[in-house]
């Protein structure tokens, strides 16, 4: 009895730390198998932040963050993967912890962050990497990938549009900005950058508001009320119209290309039509899609489910990952 009784003791001791391991005691984040680094390096002039996790020698993933948010929005995804992949994720020029200079010293475009982008990567010594594309990470993504075909492995796109019909129907207001935009500007600014808009991008129609952390809009909205942002974010929005005009060009060279492409998408998301994922599949017959019970930022409430799928994805032939 005494030893079954301690064999039982030593059992449950082992289970709890698996537990522990895995954060599922008291509710915590899984633990890192690495830490994350937190780097700035000089890119053009420019001081560009970043963060870094994860074995050097492992399959490296390169991860392009949204509107208003920086690579903070993937810290769920580097709690989870980091044991398996190398994953480095970098503030564009105007955003997060990345230098802000002022419009007329920077030209907040699609092209000249991308431009940026590639030569971060260049600087780092990514020489192959899968990119994981969300919201304006694949405008930025889509333009590195066709400037250098060679250097990417995969496609991950979440939440991003590549087709015109993707853009809902609260695009009307930011059509008009595109026509014409000084007298636009002011609608443009609510319709884009105001504090209901930014709690929208998260939250969606979700009935289930209870969710989501408010910190993550008020933090937002907070970054976009510092000096000099409305004036980058305008700039920079303004070229999205350029996006729009690529948008065949990127289809093209899907249709032409066939990469390996995983697309995950959250249903509440209002900042995107729905039909958006299967076109991506029309581009890319043998596409992995997946809509999830998540919004526009899908890391915020589906981070298990979406790390599960890119483990999945990224596994290659013969090799378990």
């Amino acid at each position: 009895m005494m030893r079954r009784t301690k064999a039982a003791q030593i059992l449950i001791v082992a289970w709890l730390f698996v537990l522990l391991a895995l954060g599922q005691v008291n509710g915590k984040e899984p633990s890192m198998a690495h830490p994350i680094f937190y780097r700035t390096i000089k890119i053009d002039g420019l001081s560009i932040f970043y963060r870094e996790t994860g074995p050097k020698d492992a399959p490296t993933i390169l991860l392009l963050h949204g509107l208003p948010t920086s690579s903070r929005q993937f810290e769920p995804l580097f709690a989870r993967l980091s044991d398996r992949f190398h994953l480095v994720a970098p503030d564009y020029p105007g955003f997060g912890h990345s230098d802000w200079p002022e419009p007329k010293k920077f030209s907040y475009t699609f092209d000249h962050i991308a431009e940026t982008m590639n030569h971060f990567t260049e600087a780092l010594g990514l020489s192959r990497y899968s990119l994981y594309m969300h919201d304006y990470g694949g405008p930025v993504g889509f333009r590195m990938a066709l400037a250098h075909p060679e250097h990417v492995e995969a496609l991950i796109v979440q939440d991003a549009a590549g087709h015109n019909e993707g853009l809902g129907a609260n695009w009307k207001t930011r059509r008009e900005f595109w026509k014409d935009r000084a007298p636009n500007e002011s609608a443009l600014r609510t319709n884009l950058l105001s504090l209901a808009t930014t709690r929208t991008r998260h939250v969606g129609n979700d009935p289930s508001v209870e969710r989501y952390d408010p910190d993550l809009w008020t933090d937002e909205f907070y970054f976009l009320n510092q000096p000099g942002q409305a004036e980058i974010q305008s700039d920079l929005f303004y070229d999205y119209r350029t996006n729009v005009e690529s948008y065949p060009k990127w289809q093209a060279w899907m249709r032409e290309k066939q990469p390996r492409l995983l697309v995950i998408w959250g249903k509440f998301d209002l900042s995107f039509d729905l039909g958006e994922p299967e076109r991506y599949r029309k581009d890319v017959p043998k596409a992995e899609v997946h809509v999830l019970d998540a919004g526009h930022f899908a890391l915020d409430t589906a981070a298990d489910e979406i790390a599960q799928l890119v483990r999945n994805f990224m596994k290659e032939p013969g090799r378990d990952r």
